[in-house]
């Protein structure tokens, strides 16, 4: 672990980037966001004194978020957390937080069709294990909504 000093404005981590880093801040203020495909920012999360950021992917893929330095900041650069700590409780934790910031993320910028579609990849085992209503939930929209996009996706809209 190793202490390093940013500035206001530096990008630590860009979308794409294969990163494997976690950072503690010390003092001052990182956020994490999202640009969707049509170039809009969304904000995921705000990171002040005391918080831990970083982005959940899974091991080899490239991260989905930005990480940038809203004020000067003094930060704590550490390696991934299962690097730190491998344990069977912390990847279960681990896989936890990378499916949330997914659908956090799927949430902000993506259409009900593409949420449906990754709540079928993320989930493929449960589909016909949950009322459509639970699944509606899940995706943030009513149960008639959802029959309309499974309609939609079975007529290849």
């Amino acid at each position: 672990m190793k202490t390093i000093k940013v500035i206001k404005g530096r990008i630590l981590q860009r979308e794409g980037d294969v990163s494997r880093k976690v950072y503690h801040i010390k003092s001052g203020l990182l956020r994490s966001f999202y640009i969707d495909h049509k170039g809009k920012e969304h904000v995921f999360m705000f990171a002040p004194e005391n918080w831990i950021i970083g982005d959940a992917v899974k091991e080899g893929m490239p991260c989905v978020l930005f990480i940038d330095a809203l004020e000067d900041s003094e930060l704590e650069v550490r390696d991934h957390l299962l690097e730190l700590n491998p344990n069977s409780d912390i990847k279960a934790l681990y896989n936890r937080m990378v499916v949330l910031q997914n659908r956090i993320i799927m949430l902000m910028s993506a259409t009900a069709i593409k949420r449906y579609e990754h709540f079928v990849d993320t989930y493929p085992n449960i589909i016909q294990r949950v009322p459509q209503r639970m699944v509606a939930s899940y995706l943030g929209i009513t149960p008639e909504a959802l029959s309309k996009v499974k309609g939609d996706k079975f007529r290849g809209k």
